[in-house]
C-alpha cells in the first residue's frame, strides 16, 4: 500500500522548508493552493531540512535550477517526452545536460498517467505546460512511440490542469502528416469549468500554441548548424499547413548569431555564414506573411556539450565572438560562452529588432516569451 499524502498542515510545513529561491513563485498563491503545489512537488518524505520541487514523474517544474528572482518562471510544467534528440543542432543549449543520442523513456506512459492522477488527487492550480525544452516532440521517434500524442492526450482529458499548452518543434510538417492537427484544435479550447476560461476569452488568448523554430533561411546553413534537423522547405511547408488549418504560430528566428565582420570570415575558419542580414529580412517576411502571433529571438550561446568536446563548428564559431567581443573576453557561465551583453544588443539584437519594426512585427526575447504565457 502507497503511504498516505501529507496533511494539509503537513504539506504547509513543507513549503516552510522551501528553497528560498523557489519562494516567489509559491508567494503568488493561497495557503490552500501553496499546499496542494508541495504535496505535487515536493518530496514527501525528505529528511533534509530545505526542500526543492523534485517529486513529479514527468510533468516537472519547468526550470528546476533557476533562481525565481532572476528568472521568474512561476508555475509552469515541461514535460519532455524523449531523452537527447535526433536533430543534433551545434549550438544546442540542452547539449550541456542531455545524453548524445536519442531515446524513448521507460515507462513514459505509466508514469504520465501517475503524474496527472497526482494533479487531481491534490488539486494542483492550472499553470501552463510547455513540450519541450530539451528534446523535439516531434523528431521521428514519435512515428513509432508517440509519446507525444499520448501527453498530449493525457493534457486534453485534464484539461482544467493546464493554461497554454505550448509545443516547441523544428519538424511542424511531421506533426500535420501524423494527423495531429485535430488534437492541436481540441486542446486550443478551455472548458467551460477551467477558472481561467473567462480570462482567456476576454483577452483571446490561445490555449494551444506551435512554436517553430527556423533561425536560417539558407538550405547551407541550416545542414552546417542544423545537420539532422528537416530541411527549410519542410519547416515552411509545415508552417503553412498549420496556419490553412487556424492553429496559433509562434516563428522562433533562435538562436541570431552575429553577422561577418569583413568578407570572408566565415569562410576563413570553414564556415558558412549563418544569417546575413538578407536572411533575417527574409525570415521576418516570411513571419509576416504567416501572420505569426510574434516571433522568438535570442542570441546564440555556445555550449560545451556533455562529457565531449566542441564541435569542429562551434570551436570556429567561438573563435568569432572572441574576435567580436575583442578588446573584451566572453562571458562563461552554465557551461556556455556568451557575447558581453552590450556587444549582443549592438551585433545582434539591435539590427534584429529594426528589422522586426520595419515588417510591423513582434518580438519577443525569449526569456520574455516564456514568463509572458499564461
Amino acid at each position: 500500500m502507497p503511504r498516505p499524502a501529507p496533511t494539509f498542515n503537513e504539506a504547509l510545513a513543507l513549503v516552510e522548508r522551501l528553497d528560498q529561491k523557489y519562494r516567489p513563485a509559491w508567494d503568488a498563491f493561497s495557503p490552500e493552493e501553496q499546499a496542494a503545489l508541495a504535496l505535487y512537488f515536493l518530496p514527501h518524505n525528505s529528511a533534509r531540512p530545505v526542500v526543492e520541487p523534485t517529486r513529479p514523474r514527468m510533468l516537472k517544474w519547468y526550470c528546476p535550477f533557476a533562481d525565481q528572482a532572476s528568472f521568474p518562471s512561476g508555475h509552469r510544467y515541461c514535460i519532455n517526452v524523449y531523452t537527447g534528440c535526433a536533430h543534433e543542432c551545434a549550438y544546442c543549449y540542452a547539449a550541456s545536460y542531455s545524453p548524445a543520442s536519442a531515446s524513448p523513456k521507460q515507462g513514459f506512459e505509466r508514469l504520465v498517467l501517475k503524474d496527472m492522477e497526482d494533479l487531481k488527487r491534490f488539486g494542483v492550480p492550472p499553470a501552463p505546460i510547455h513540450l519541450s525544452n530539451s528534446t523535439d516532440p516531434f523528431q521521428p521517434l514519435e512515428n513509432e512511440y508517440k509519446h507525444t500524442r499520448f501527453a498530449l492526450e493525457q493534457i486534453l482529458q485534464h484539461r482544467q490542469r493546464f493554461t497554454t499548452v505550448t509545443i516547441l518543434t523544428k519538424d511542424p510538417l511531421r506533426s500535420v502528416k501524423l494527423g495531429y492537427v485535430d488534437l492541436f484544435r481540441q486542446l486550443g479550447s478551455l472548458p467551460n469549468v477551467h477558472p481561467r476560461r473567462a480570462a482567456f476569452d476576454q483577452g483571446n488568448l490561445p490555449g494551444f500554441v506551435v512554436e517553430v523554430s527556423l533561425a536560417f533561411w539558407r538550405e547551407e546553413a541550416r545542414r552546417q548548424y542544423d545537420p539532422c534537423a528537416p530541411s527549410i522547405a519542410a519547416r515552411k511547408e509545415g508552417l503553412h499547413a498549420l496556419r490553412d488549418a487556424g492553429i496559433p504560430v509562434v516563428l522562433r528566428i533562435d538562436p541570431l548569431f552575429p553577422p561577418a565582420r569583413s568578407n570572408g570570415s566565415h569562410e576563413d575558419l570553414g564556415l558558412i555564414e549563418p544569417q546575413s542580414r538578407d536572411d533575417l529580412e527574409q525570415l521576418v517576411a516570411l513571419a509576416k506573411g504567416l501572420s505569426v502571433r510574434h516571433v522568438v529571438f535570442s542570441a546564440a550561446k555556445i555550449t560545451k556539450p556533455r562529457g565531449q568536446k566542441l564541435s569542429g563548428t562551434m570551436l570556429a564559431v567561438r573563435d568569432i565572438y572572441r574576435a567580436c567581443a575583442f578588446p573584451r573576453k566572453l562571458d562563461f557561465h552554465g557551461g556556455s560562452w556568451r557575447l558581453p551583453g552590450s556587444v549582443a544588443q549592438d551585433l545582434i539584437v539591435r539590427p534584429f529588432l529594426d528589422i522586426c519594426t520595419r515588417y510591423a512585427v513582434q518580438a519577443k526575447h525569449c526569456k520574455q516569451n516564456l514568463i509572458g504565457t499564461p
